[in-house]
């Protein structure tokens, strides 16, 4: 029965091709949003009350859809909400 050493360099090179294989599995798997989020996950998102979300609804600002009483907003509606009221930065005076 032969008996291997392991170093602590051979430690540190599993190490490193661990590391390096769990980066390429992260960054080739794409990340899956919800197309359905319901009120409170949109508060959270946005960080805005349950009072801000139903104005949003009354004045038509965000579309939504209601079954069973529980409200459900899409996902690319809140993005185009985001990306339509987007405010260009102005160039600094300080450079």
């Amino acid at each position: 029965m032969a008996v291997q050493i392991i170093t602590i360099e051979d430690l540190n090179e599993f190490r490193s091709l661990l590391l390096n294989d769990l980066k390429e599995i992260i960054q080739s798997k794409p990340q899956q949003t919800k197309q359905w989020l319901k009120s409170n996950e949109v508060r959270k998102l946005l960080n805005i009350s349950s009072s801000t979300l139903q104005n949003l609804r009354i004045n038509g600002t965000l579309t939504y859809t209601k079954v069973g009483g529980i409200m459900y907003y899409d996902n690319t509606d809140i993005q185009k909400l985001l990306h339509g009221n987007k405010v260009n930065a102005l160039p600094t005076l300080f450079k």
